[in-house]
């Protein structure tokens, strides 16, 4: 099988990935074949998949659990090297023009064969009203079926990256979507449902058997997938579990084959357990902190008739008084990498020169919000997840205390991610916690959704803050057409690099993946944290 490979950025994006997913391949065996017994696998995570509409949310246990059920176009293997999923082989036939010739003889869920109609329907609607994948297609023009088999995606300019964008844009059936009035995307910003909250129909290696939102998720091996399945897995049973002594406890008592995540601290009590394993490894995921800078006066704070975080000073205040380190050592038990930029080690676009964060130091914090006219601090609420990162209301509670040595009140409003995403989303929040790890695992992605000014085709749709700055708007924008690899890869150091010095969001580290299992489980850990089943092996 033939098919043409990105030229931009995929070899040093190997290079640096496979530096630190190589050791969890190696501490976490895969088998090759699925020659064992068919087996049910019990997956528990500290929160669910809030939607089964592929396209509803960009946000990564969803999309990672999904990606068992629906598939792309382009895919990544275990080392994230982008490979053939729905199209066998693509190219560009014009510097604006990418072709996909798509793979013949698949079917649906129910049955249905796939189609360039499919494609062009899933396409359009990922790019549509309700999406939250649209900032992905953000560049498109149209898209035209050339025949059943193949489809052509035009876009505005050239855009090197569009096949490693689709990775995460998963293909529906049309005529699914049409007998099931769900030809528009489940809106998690209004509020919108339709049939593909709950029900799903895709062509991937497990089929969604039955739901039951926020208590388990079914899936079951899809008995005519087109595809290798090495693992044995039949069955999947998806448990959503937040207390995470509840969630060690059922893996030590034989109720759950697989918990993500391992809460750190239980980290060694797993390790001496000749019955599990562990599996751990970089992330490539920063977490950050953002703060609104488009409202004139702050939701739930003691200011007003003005908002403190326009002001750079307060912005850098907060940085300096935030000891990262220390939280690292002492919340994450070490298990995290401090980050100066937004995005991680092993991205293209990184640059290591330039992460560096200014020091901890929360007299120069005093001096600054003195200076920005608050010596006595002010209050605000701090809105975070306690369900999505590793121990993120931890890091959040660990943020509070150290704002309050320099004047600053923080509430910290900690709330599970089903009701915490559709808060912030909604710019419902001041001060907010998320974490980010790039479609394409290129810097453009972060630079688009996180840093550019909110605007048309999902830019900026998780730069909840709405922070802005004219020349990272055009920066990115010229990466987005910039076809020449050290230049593009310049322009993404400048835009990181002016972000970072103007204080837009305070990044804080570059997390770990942690995973606990027993030891008759076997399955690839990629460092994207995506968990496919078709690579799980329970003896």
């Amino acid at each position: 099988m033939t098919y043409t490979t990105l030229a931009l950025g995929a070899p040093k994006l190997r290079r640096s990935l496979g530096a630190f997913a190589r050791p969890l391949l190696a501490a976490v065996a895969f088998a090759m074949f699925g020659t064992a017994s068919a087996a049910t696998l019990r997956v528990a995570n500290q929160g669910d998949a809030l939607s089964m509409d592929p396209h509803s949310l960009a946000e990564a246990v969803q999309l990672a659990f999904l990606g068992n059920i629906f598939e792309p176009l382009v895919t990544n293997d275990k080392l994230l090297k982008p490979i053939p999923g729905l199209a066998t082989k693509w190219s560009l036939v014009s510097p604006t023009v990418w072709r996909f010739e798509l793979r013949k003889g698949v079917k649906f869920h129910d049955d249905r064969p796939f189609t360039a109609d499919d494609v062009v329907f899933s396409l359009q609607r990922a790019r549509g009203e309700g999406s939250d994948m649209k900032g992905n297609l953000a560049s498109v023009k149209d898209i035209r079926k050339v025949d059943d088999f193949t489809v052509d995606v035009e876009t505005n300019g050239p855009n090197p990256i569009l096949p490693n964008l689709l990775t995460m844009t998963y293909i529906m059936s049309k005529s699914w979507a049409e007998a099931n009035a769900a030809e528009r995307p489940v809106d998690r910003r209004k509020g919108v449902e339709n049939t593909a909250t709950t029900k799903a129909n895709g062509t991937g290696p497990y089929r969604l058997r039955e739901r039951q939102p926020g208590v388990r998720t079914f899936l079951s091996r899809n008995p005519n997938y087109w595809g290798p399945v090495e693992g044995n897995v039949t069955e999947v049973v998806f448990h959503p579990i937040a207390n995470d002594a509840t969630r060690v406890a059922a893996l030590i008592s034989n109720e759950i084959d697989l918990i993500d995540p391992l809460p750190l601290q239980d980290v060694p009590r797993i390790q001496a357990n000749p019955a599990l394993r562990v599996a751990q490894g970089k992330e490539s995921r920063i977490v950050f902190f953002g703060f609104d800078q488009k409202r004139d006066e702050l939701l739930n704070s003691n200011v007003k008739g003005k908002n403190p975080f326009k002001d750079k000073r307060v912005r850098q205040a907060f940085l300096q008084a935030i000891d990262t380190n220390t939280i690292i050592e002492k919340v994450m038990r070490k298990a995290a990498y401090p980050a100066a930029i937004m995005v991680a080690e092993g991205m293209n676009g990184y640059s290591a020169d330039i992460d560096k964060r200014l020091p901890y130091d929360p007299v120069a914090a005093k001096r600054l919000l003195a200076e920005a006219g608050y010596p006595d601090g002010f209050e605000v609420t701090l809105n975070c997840p306690n369900d999505r990162y590793v121990n993120d209301s931890e890091v959040c509670v660990a943020t509070a205390g150290y704002l309050a040595r320099v004047g600053v009140k923080v509430r910290v409003d900690a709330e599970p991610k089903a009701t915490y995403f559709g808060r912030v989303l909604k710019r419902e929040t001041s001060f907010f916690m998320v974490g980010w790890s790039p479609a394409g695992y290129d810097a453009h992605n972060a630079l688009f959704y996180l840093m550019a000014t909110p605007g048309a085709s999902g830019q900026g749709s998780w730069n909840m803050g709405a922070y802005s700055n004219p020349k990272i708007d055009a920066l990115t924008a010229a990466i987005q057409v910039e076809t020449d690899l050290p230049k593009r890869t310049a322009l993404m150091r400048e835009a990181l690099l002016v972000h970072r010095d103007d204080i837009g969001h305070i990044p804080l580290h570059q997390q770990s993946l942690s995973w606990g299992m027993r030891s008759n489980v076997e399955i690839a850990q990629r460092a994207d944290n995506y968990m496919f089943f078709k690579w799980a092996n329970v003896r």
